[in-house]
């Protein structure tokens, strides 16, 4: 039997050089799933992004979904991409099977975690504090190199890895500390700063864009209180869910995450086709 890709509908071609179009995966002809093929919107049109691809129950367990994605593979090469990325769902363990045994590498993964009925205490000592106006530019000049380079180490090229954190800049945070809905904190331990807080206060959650201890003060616990610190903020803002996105191979953060009772909502994954 032949696996095959049939477009569903013309190749979509934006100005910008980004296109799209949809596909039925179909065996001998007959349709038994779908797909969708794109140029990433974020990271320009040789980055390829593969979205919705559904196998029909009958046919799933027959290598059809593996056929489908390295058929896609060749057609965002026609493209002229030279790499792809896809999204996994958390509870799709056997979607994640296949594509990690195609050679799609994690590069990283979001997580969230309901609230409870009443926030946690803070350890004594641990107060939070607004962060200033003085501390507001070299942080966030940081947290944009940070950023970029945490891309760059999972296989996004460096221009396009500081092009994304200056976008998220403008998009998270437009009128830096004023930013309607998003709250900066410093943590100090007995009048000391040890830590930084970053978060946006969604309509229906509450997500914590960026987290750091100060190099010094790591492994002393104050991870685990500014994790807290985003749960108490986050139910003082009327939220009852809390979601974050943590980075492949960060396995301390992704040890506390899981420790703290989050959980893994969806996997993003990459591969380089040249």
């Amino acid at each position: 039997m032949t696996t095959t890709l049939r477009p569903e509908e013309p190749l979509r071609q934006q100005p910008d050089g980004t296109r799209s179009r949809r596909y039925r995966v179909c065996v001998n002809g007959r349709p038994v799933g779908a797909l969708r093929l794109s140029t990433h919107p974020e990271y320009g049109p040789t980055v390829a992004r593969l979205d919705d691809l559904r196998i029909e129950e009958p046919d799933r367990g027959r290598g059809r979904g593996t056929v489908a994605v390295l058929a896609a593979e060749e057609v965002v090469r026609g493209w002229g991409c030279e790499q792809i990325v896809v999204s996994v769902p958390g509870d799709a363990g056997a979607a994640l099977r296949l594509v990690t045994a195609l050679g799609y590498l994690p590069r990283s993964r979001n997580m969230a975690k309901s609230l409870g009925s009443g926030p946690p205490r803070l350890p004594a000592g641990s107060v939070p504090r607004p962060m200033t106006e003085a501390e507001f530019g070299p942080w966030v000049a940081r947290d944009r190199d940070g950023f970029a380079r945490d891309l760059i180490a999972r296989g996004v090229p460096e221009n396009q890895a500081y092009a994304k954190a200056d976008r998220n800049c403008a998009q998270f945070l437009p009128d830096g500390l004023a930013t309607e809905n998003t709250v900066i904190s410093v943590l100090e331990q007995e009048g000391d700063p040890v830590g930084t807080l970053w978060l946006g206060l969604w309509p229906e959650t509450a997500f914590v864009l960026g987290v750091e201890v100060h190099p010094e003060q790591r492994r002393r616990g104050h991870g685990r209180t500014l994790m807290a610190l985003a749960e108490v903020q986050a139910a003082d803002g009327g939220r009852d869910r809390i979601g974050l996105s943590v980075f492949a191979d960060n396995t301390p953060a992704e040890r506390l995450y899981e420790a703290l009772g989050y959980e893994t909502t969806m996997y993003h994954l990459y591969k380089e086709l040249v």
